[in-house]
């Protein structure tokens, strides 16, 4: 499907060389510390009197009784 003549479509990708044994233990215990925190995270606190609708430093607009700045 590719328009790219340079490579074909149906090239293999490469092989890896076999991780260490000191690899393979840091992809474990990396692991294990993103499931620690997985587990120990508290959802976000509700934010108080805030703004109404989308997030307006995303957004680009702050709407304030009405008058909206665009910054």
């Amino acid at each position: 499907m590719t328009d790219n003549p340079s490579r074909p479509a149906t090239a293999a990708a490469p092989e890896r060389k076999p991780l260490s044994p000191a690899a393979k233990r840091a992809l474990a215990e990396a692991e294990a510390r993103r499931l620690a925190a997985g587990a120990n995270a508290k959802p976000a606190a509700k934010e108080l009197q805030g703004p109404k609708g989308p997030e307006p430093t995303r957004y680009g607009d702050w709407e304030t009784k009405g008058i909206a700045s665009d910054f």
